[in-house]
């Protein structure tokens, strides 16, 4: 499960796969079973809740003939002795 903390950028997401969904002609029903989700998934993910499980998003993605891109952007970053610190505490 994923929790990000930018609605604007959560919100995008659904918005994306809900302008997919409605352009395919696809209800979110009928996406749901195409992906291995419930509908309920799908309108859940589509008016961006901050917390989704990624394996079904990625799932839907695929369905709907979209990929997930990771870019360098303009966001938070952490210095490389940070990040060592944070994976010698992970389980």
């Amino acid at each position: 499960m994923i929790s990000y903390t930018n609605p604007s950028r959560v919100e995008a997401l659904g918005q994306c796969v809900r302008t997919r969904r409605e352009a395919l002609g696809l209800r979110q029903a009928e996406l749901g079973e195409l992906a291995g989700c419930s509908s309920r998934f799908v309108h859940t993910l589509e008016t961006g809740k901050d917390t989704v499980r990624m394996d079904k998003v990625l799932d839907v993605l695929e369905v709907l003939g979209l990929d997930l891109q990771v870019v360098p952007g303009t966001g938070r970053t952490v210095s490389a002795d940070l990040a060592d610190t944070e994976a010698d505490r992970a389980p």
